[in-house]
């Protein structure tokens, strides 16, 4: 590796994003395709995963695949992922980003929400992360497995109630590690990316509100949020060769947020 491009160069490798919609997965999206890697896409919303990609293969003359996948049902993560292995070959670049954060006081916080929230934010990342690992382990191939996590993944929200997202992202980044220490005999490597207080289309109502607002901004030593494309360069090193000796790590996003 004596070479920008040997170092981060992701040509001739397939990249998967889920919830690939919106926000901070179309950032990872863009971030795979801009190293040279091919993307599938995937989001339950169809038509925006679709624009995307024609967008990421324009842009970046990579080839694309989109496809409209509800992650928490194991029939459709299967059926997309033969579809995905069809159109552009073997996945062995996994990003884990779909999530939803529904709030309320524990307290009363609704079954039906954590439920949703668990199935979501950490099930899938497990049987996502799994199927791709076990057909890279089949193939005698190497991969590269990232989860986006987040600054709440090890502190309590003091902004906002998120009892299921919380834990949820906790218990992602410890699967994280574990995941990291079972596969790397296999050369698949697992870290995560945990980001800090960055608007994007589903948190952009409530951190338009200025008493939430100066909060995240206070509580963060750069003094401002983030930008989504700000999560790019963390994609493509964790994807790259530069990090074949990282894994069961994460690289937080977050202007210093976990620096206090």
């Amino acid at each position: 590796m004596n070479s920008l491009d040997s170092l981060f160069s992701l040509r001739g490798h397939t990249g998967l994003v889920t919830g690939a919609s919106s926000g901070l997965g179309v950032e990872c999206a863009h971030a795979l395709a801009i190293g040279g890697a091919d993307v599938a896409l995937v989001a339950r919303r169809a038509d925006r995963v679709a624009a995307l990609a024609a967008e990421l293969a324009e842009k970046y003359g990579v080839r694309t695949f989109a496809a409209g996948c509800d992650v928490t049902y194991d029939e459709e993560i299967d059926r997309t992922l033969a579809l995905v292995r069809g159109q552009l070959g073997e996945v062995d670049i996994l990003i884990n980003n779909a999530g939803i954060s529904p709030t309320g006081p524990a307290e009363t916080f609704a079954r039906d929400q954590w439920d949703a929230t668990i199935a979501t934010n950490l099930t899938a990342p497990m049987v996502l992360s799994q199927r791709v690992a076990a057909r890279l382990i089949e193939l005698g191939r190497p991969g590269r497995i990232i989860n986006i996590t987040s600054v709440l993944a090890a502190y309590g929200s003091a902004v906002y109630r998120l009892a299921s997202y919380t834990a949820a992202k906790g218990a992602l980044a410890n699967l994280t590690r574990q995941h990291a220490i079972e596969w790397a005999r296999y050369g698949i490597l697992v870290n995560a990316i945990a980001p800090g207080w960055i608007p994007t289309e589903a948190t952009a109502g409530g951190i338009a509100k200025p008493k939430y607002r100066e909060r995240m901004e206070s509580f963060t030593p750069m003094g401002r949020l983030g930008t989504s494309e700000e999560i790019r360069g963390a994609v493509i090193f964790l994807a790259s060769a530069a990090a074949s000796y990282v894994t069961g790590s994460t690289i937080s996003v977050d202007g210093g947020y976990q620096s206090w």
